[in-house]
């Protein structure tokens, strides 16, 4: 992390826009990718030194007014704006808790009610608090199912697992990103970006580009060893009295060869864990 992140964030999200995106003309070399500072200052309608002065850090308390007035003059979505409000500290922040590290049994037993989809529990860190028996056969081609976003740069297996390797990791990130203007203080996220951004370049340079989103919905094409390709859909809901916890849920179509080779994956590492039981 660094000491001017919203200057960092600014910057990142000006750099992915040319004249051409935003109804300007280029005129002259430019020096650096994407927009210049006086460029997104006549956008968002505001002194040009004020402008630098925010990205440079200089000026730290911008008000909601410029901020709005800066997310529509470099196009930012939802998630995004409601990035570089925290950034600013102009959102309101409530008294929202640090995030719990424990489930409660009441979840744990809804995890188990679904004996045909893949379903776990995430703290804001990715970190696995809870997982169905589905979930553990999923996962079981991984050496260690104990956070996702180390397993998907860390573990050799992630790259023939995802399907889309770069698709998967990118949005690991975008979702690290967006917990860290939920949860700023959050020792154990800040930790994992710390030691992810050393141990990988990959994390690294997906975590300067500044990409924000919190996707909810979305399709997830895997390969298992045990029973090959698998077409899924995750979804993702919000754990409420649990703040910073996510309800995972990946499922197949019902009736779909990826539902069937689902459950027989379910089926194998049942009969895998009775074996290994020292009753079995």
């Amino acid at each position: 992390m660094t000491s001017n992140d919203l200057g960092d964030f600014l910057r990142a999200h000006r750099a992915r826009l040319r004249p051409g995106d935003v109804g300007l003309a280029s005129y002259g070399a430019r020096r650096v990718a994407g927009l210049r500072r006086e460029e997104v200052a006549v956008l968002a309608g505001m002194n040009s030194d004020y402008y630098a002065r925010l990205e440079q850090g200089r000026e730290r308390s911008p008000s909601p007014q410029i901020l709005e007035a800066i997310s529509s003059a470099l196009r930012m979505d939802d998630a995004a704006r409601e990035h570089m409000f925290r950034l600013a500290g102009a959102a309101p922040e409530g008294e929202r808790p640090q995030p719990r590290e424990t489930v409660t049994p009441a979840l744990r037993q809804l995890l188990d009610g679904y004996p045909n989809a893949a379903a776990f529990v995430l703290n804001p860190a990715t970190d696995f608090l809870a997982a169905n028996a589905l979930a553990d056969a999923l996962f079981s081609a991984f050496g260690k199912r104990d956070n996702m976003a180390r397993m998907t740069f860390l573990d050799p297996a992630a790259r023939t697992f995802f399907t889309q390797w770069g698709r998967a990791a990118e949005a690991v990130v975008a979702g690290l990103r967006h917990a860290t203007g939920l949860d700023p203080h959050y020792r154990r996220l800040h930790d994992v970006v710390d030691s992810l951004t050393r141990a990988s370049e990959e994390f690294a340079a997906l975590w300067s580009s500044h990409t924000v989103h919190g996707k909810t919905r979305d399709g997830k094409e895997v390969v298992h060893p045990d029973v090959g390709p698998l077409d899924l859909m995750y979804q993702t809901f919000d754990v409420r009295g649990a703040p910073g916890q996510q309800l995972v849920i990946y499922h197949a179509e019902v009736g779909s060869p990826s539902s069937q080779a689902l459950a027989l994956l379910g089926s194998l590492h049942a009969t895998r864990n009775r074996e290994s039981s020292p009753e079995g």
